[in-house]
């Protein structure tokens, strides 16, 4: 079921509060090593499905496999195996950072002297040194969330659950924080990233799944999924109206604004679509002074699938 290359499997996930089904047959596949979002609206079932594939609730049906474990038959091996960083911080405002890193080495049961290094290493790397002998309710926001990352990976997870992990940071602490996630995953960390903030999912994640009604609605990769929206189109602006006029004729159908010397050509953003245009351009002869490529991006997709549910069941068959 599971591959060297495989650091969570899931099949078929099924889970239900009394008659709500809250997921209904779910299947995932995140590789080692990468960065997989999970989106949705909420009440989509996100945390449930974090929680069940953290161990932290039993599932109804399917099977998960997360770093090897099945989290049905072996919890106790895949607890070793991952960490978990949640909305809300989880540190302790009266130790300091160094003490609350310490509390979560003997929870993992390090020998003091590993303990010391390793605590010492994770204050450096999330550069909290000089806060170290602080008392966390003294600290910033981005400085909580760092220091809650940074005691999940006292244990050295193999694969880590980040549930909405910039949740009230300022645009410099978010934009931290996603280079620490980057060099995790360049590290060989394998992330499950849940968030609100959709940019964030394109910024940062290999592969989105999208979540909705406890069914997987929508996956691929960022760039695949905006190609999915309508709207997508290669805006040119031209130096005269001549070459303007000569432009239309070559590419058909086209927005054209004459007061700015622009066209819209319809896109899907895609290598081909450009070169398909530029082609046509280069045989009629016509320069082209400016040229943007404009996309969907992932909150277009996120509304075009959970809030037309005709248009996601025809999308679905297509992402996966």
């Amino acid at each position: 079921m599971t591959t060297p290359r495989s650091a969570i499997t899931v099949t078929g996930l099924r889970k239900s509060y009394g008659k709500a089904a809250v997921l209904e047959g779910i299947d995932l596949h995140v590789p080692t090593g990468t960065i997989f979002a999970l989106l949705g609206p909420n009440g989509a079932g996100k945390t449930t499905t974090v929680n069940i594939l953290s161990t932290l609730i039993r599932a109804d049906g399917g099977q998960a496999v997360v770093a090897g474990h099945d989290v049905a038959a072996d919890p106790d091996g895949a607890r070793a195996a991952i960490g978990v960083t949640g909305q809300f911080s989880a540190v302790d405002n009266l130790l300091t950072g160094a003490e609350n890193l310490m509390l979560m080495a003997d929870l993992n049961h390090l020998p003091k002297a590993e303990g010391r290094r390793r605590v010492a290493d994770l204050l450096a790397r999330f550069d909290l040194s000089d806060a170290a002998t602080k008392p966390v309710v003294t600290y910033s926001g981005g400085m909580r969330r760092r220091l809650d990352l940074a005691m999940t990976l006292v244990g050295n997870p193999k694969v880590i659950f980040l549930d909405e992990p910039t949740t009230g940071l300022d645009p410099r602490s978010r934009r931290t924080m996603w280079d620490i996630i980057r060099d995790l995953v360049a590290s060989g960390v394998t992330i499950l990233l849940t968030t609100q903030y959709l940019e964030e999912a394109d910024q940062l994640a290999d592969r989105v799944a999208l979540l909705d009604h406890g069914r997987i609605i929508a996956e691929g990769t960022p760039a695949e999924l905006k190609r999915l929206i309508p709207g997508g189109h290669i805006r040119l602006r031209f130096a005269g109206l001549a070459e303007l006029e000569s432009a239309a004729r070559a590419l058909g159908p086209n927005t054209r604004d004459d007061e700015a010397l622009t066209l819209q050509v319809p896109s899907d953003g895609g290598v081909g679509s450009l070169r398909e245009v530029l082609d046509r351009l280069d045989r009629a002869a016509v320069e082209v002074a400016e040229l943007t490529v404009h996309t969907p991006d992932l909150d277009d997709v996120f509304l075009a699938l959970t809030g037309r549910p005709d248009t996601a069941t025809t999308l679905e068959g297509a992402t996966r």
